[in-house]
């Protein structure tokens, strides 16, 4: 049994690796050959060490800012030599509510914010977004639910996310007449690690209106020990590569997180190597460079007519999909 599980350390419970970490025992669960053991985790800034330094931990779901961090940890040495990346996943955003008597970002100099637990991907890319952004604030951690609170009874200014829309904690607030979601443009000077971004009425109902959210975004990496080649670790890994490309299109479901429609597989990530066994499917597998996956844009671009249900517009992609797969 040990030898055929694979656990992925993911994020707290509510947030959004927390439910791609159980996506990927769902679709790649296989009996005895393959094992997908999903484990709670602080989140990103976290998961990062958890993957280099606790036992039994193969993969979990990093940011590409977190190089940059573990970078100026003097305790490690050569760490991109120590985990790897087997593919580029989605974009985290930036998310902030506030009152809105917060007009801008800049409303929140010199307040106290809450950037979640100690460790997590929040407190990490999140305060590193705001120092970017120019924003000095006074950060504290607590756990979200408590800071949305905290938020209610006046006691904060504002609850920090970092993490891929829609983020399961955030929608499920009612933000009434009171609250709303501050925009954070992005700006020239930003690093290279960031992107802009937006919050759309689609992923939050309740928070936006016909006018789109302005804010900052990191992307998201599944991470990986580098394992010595020959060994049962990495065997079973070779294993995970294979089911996790192979069985891809099945991520795209209906009933799976939107954000898995924005993966491109081939993409790479700028300072990171990619896990030998994932790079070698790849090489296998050049079509998806030229069929960069799902790239929704040109499919819908080719139909006549769009289907008008999820299922089908599923079912429709997939028949595309097949059909732009250049034979072998």
């Amino acid at each position: 049994m040990n030898a055929n599980t694979v656990t992925v350390v993911t994020g707290t419970p509510g947030g959004t690796y927390f439910r791609i970490g159980a996506e990927l025992a769902f679709v790649l669960d296989d009996g005895d050959k393959l094992r997908i053991l999903p484990i709670l985790g602080k989140g990103a800034g976290e998961n990062a060490y958890d993957i280099r330094f606790l036992k039994g931990v193969d993969l979990g779901f990093v940011r590409t800012d977190t190089l940059d961090q573990l970078r100026q940890d003097k305790r490690l040495k050569n760490i991109e030599q120590q985990i790897h990346y087997i593919a580029k996943l989605f974009n985290d955003e930036l998310h902030i509510i506030a009152p809105k008597s917060i007009r801008t970002i800049s409303d929140l100099a010199g307040k106290r914010i809450s950037f979640d637990v100690k460790g997590s991907g929040t407190d990490y890319s999140g305060r590193a977004m705001f120092r970017e952004l120019g924003v000095t604030v006074e950060g504290i951690n607590v756990d979200q639910p408590t800071a949305l609170e905290m938020l209610r009874a006046g006691e904060i200014e504002a609850v920090v996310s970092v993490a891929a829309k829609p983020v399961a904690f955030i929608a499920n607030f009612d933000p009434g007449d009171r609250f709303h979601f501050v925009s954070a443009p992005y700006p020239d000077t930003m690093k290279e690690a960031y992107v802009p971004a937006t919050l759309m009425r689609a992923d939050y109902p309740k928070f936006v209106g016909e006018e789109a959210v302005e804010t900052v975004a990191v992307g998201t990496v599944l991470g990986v020990y580098n394992s010595p080649k020959g060994s049962a670790r990495y065997e079973k890994l070779v294993r995970f590569v294979e089911a996790f490309f192979g069985k891809f299109d099945k991520f795209l479901a209906p009933s799976r997180h939107p954000k898995w429609r924005e993966v491109n597989l081939a993409a790479s990530v700028t300072g990171w190597k990619r896990f030998r066994p994932a790079q070698e499917w790849l090489d296998r597998h050049r079509e998806l460079e030229a069929v960069a996956q799902p790239n929704l844009d040109r499919f819908f671009q080719s139909q006549p007519q769009r289907p008008a249900g999820k299922d089908e517009i599923y079912q429709a992609y997939l028949k595309w999909r097949q059909a732009q797969t250049p034979p072998r």
